[in-house]
């Protein structure tokens, strides 16, 4: 009962946060410093957008939230890199695709969708889909969910001025910067989940877990969907 009301308080903070201060609900906007220094760059520059892209996943907690459901459940080295590879594939092929290609879209709608991928994977974890007799392909929807992941991540770089000198290694670089600060960011989860699940209490919170995760990732699919009607 304690960790259900912990689980509580601290959904309730992040709702009073995301009021508060709508910058951080935005969840992987680049910042003024990082923007300033990515427009001032004239040529190929591997090193800063490496760690650009690092910095970008391991800050942006509404594409870890989605990959901590994913894994949540994963139990085997094969499963896990395996749906981490899938999702990897998905926000790669759009996050190159949607920059070079240069292809518009409005972001809080994407955004809205990841937001979305975060309470849909927490909802199949609480077993709802089975309760609704429905069976989806997590594979494929994780494949899906991650094309919107790198879109979003896209739409962010689409807001700046980058320069087109060196722009074709720049962003391979970013990309590769992503996989690793998601490397980082996912060994460090699997860690603590690993040695959650050797605890007593672990499928026992599970469900409160993940009901916490799906109402986060609809408070975030509420941001944006919000941004975009006011805006």
């Amino acid at each position: 009962m304690k960790n259900r009301t912990r689980v509580i308080v601290i959904l309730a903070t992040c709702v009073v946060v995301a009021a508060l201060f709508p910058d951080v609900a935005a969840a992987h906007g680049v910042s003024a410093r990082d923007a300033d220094f990515v427009q001032s760059i004239t040529g190929v520059a591997i090193g800063p957008f490496l760690y650009l892209g690092a910095k970008h996943m391991v800050t942006g907690y509404d594409h870890l939230l989605f990959l901590v459901g994913v894994i949540f459940f994963l139990y085997r080295l094969k499963d896990v890199l395996l749906y981490v590879s899938l999702f990897t594939l998905g926000h790669s092929l759009t996050l190159m695709g949607g920059v070079l290609g240069n292809v518009p879209a409005n972001a809080h709608l994407i955004d809205a969708v990841i937001g979305l991928s975060v309470a849909y994977k927490a909802f199949e974890n609480m077993g709802g889909f089975e309760r609704i007799g429905f069976h989806p392909d997590t594979r494929a929807a994780v494949m899906v969910f991650g094309l919107f992941h790198g879109f979003g991540l896209a739409t962010k770089l689409q807001e700046l001025a980058l320069p087109q000198n060196g722009l074709v290694a720049n962003i391979i670089s970013f990309n590769v910067g992503v996989e690793l600060g998601q490397f980082l960011a996912l060994t460090a989860i699997l860690i603590a989940l690993t040695y959650w699940r050797t605890r007593i209490g672990f499928l026992a919170h599970a469900f409160a877990t993940n009901t916490a995760l799906m109402m986060g990732g609809f408070m975030l699919m509420g941001y944006q969907l919000t941004g975009y009607f006011v805006e």
